[in-house]
């Protein structure tokens, strides 16, 4: 059976750390830096790897700066 995992990418000097992606993120995948970008704001970053690819977050920013990446992954049985 595949398992299927994610991974976002942020566009760190186009967001405007507005905080939704971190709001629809089931698996608490994203929270804010604590460092900011070139024009002052903090920007959303992966905290950890329990992405599920399942878009929400690139679907609610308003900046359109979040690409998800989903990989299927071989699950080995014995």
């Amino acid at each position: 059976m595949a398992k299927v995992r994610g991974d976002i990418v942020v566009d760190i000097e186009k967001c405007k750390g507005c905080e939704l992606c971190i709001a629809t993120c089931p698996s608490t995948t994203i929270a804010m830096s604590k460092y900011v970008n070139g024009k002052g704001y903090h920007y959303a970053e992966t905290v950890n790897e329990d992405c599920t690819g399942c878009t929400n977050c690139a679907v609610v920013c308003p900046d359109g700066v979040i690409t998800v990446y989903r990989v299927k992954s071989q699950v080995l049985t014995d």
